[in-house]
């Protein structure tokens, strides 16, 4: 293994060690192809071990927090076991959490649906890049 290939690897472990400190879902979601990747290898998988497991329909990393400790098999995918595993950004009802947009490339469309701080707003206008509350967003009314 050559010299660069074994630094590479030690600074995306220690950028792994160093995510494991984060608590807050959208700033996981902004790192989330620093995770470890799911193994259905006999891998052993603690509660509150974070890994990313396919792709969003935007082509982004999907990240899965795991709800009890296991050992993997191949049948239980983060995305098919929902007794083993919950998925990072959406609330308790399957809305998307809302992540503070990077630039037009990831602002939100009109129409779409995120929850923040307890609340579910609806994006007023295309390429919406505030936060909900401030401009741009109607609050869902039940």
């Amino acid at each position: 293994m050559s010299d660069r290939l074994a630094k590479a690897r030690q600074i995306r472990r220690a950028m792994q060690l160093m995510a494991l400190s984060i608590s807050d879902e959208s700033k996981m979601l902004e790192i989330a192809d620093i995770y470890p990747v799911w193994t259905g290898n006999s891998q052993g998988y603690a509660e509150g071990d974070v890994v990313s497991y396919g792709k969003d329909e935007n082509g982004e990393t999907r990240l899965y927090k795991v709800i009890t400790a296991h050992i993997s098999q191949s049948s239980w995918m983060p995305d098919a076991a929902p007794s083993l595993f919950k998925r990072i950004g959406f609330d308790q009802n399957g809305v998307a959490i809302w992540i503070r947009p990077l630039g037009d490339f990831d602002a939100y469309a009109k129409g779409d649906r995120v929850s923040h701080k307890g609340i579910i707003w609806v994006s007023d206008i295309d390429s919406n890049v505030w936060d909900p509350g401030i401009y741009g967003w109607t609050e869902e009314r039940a």
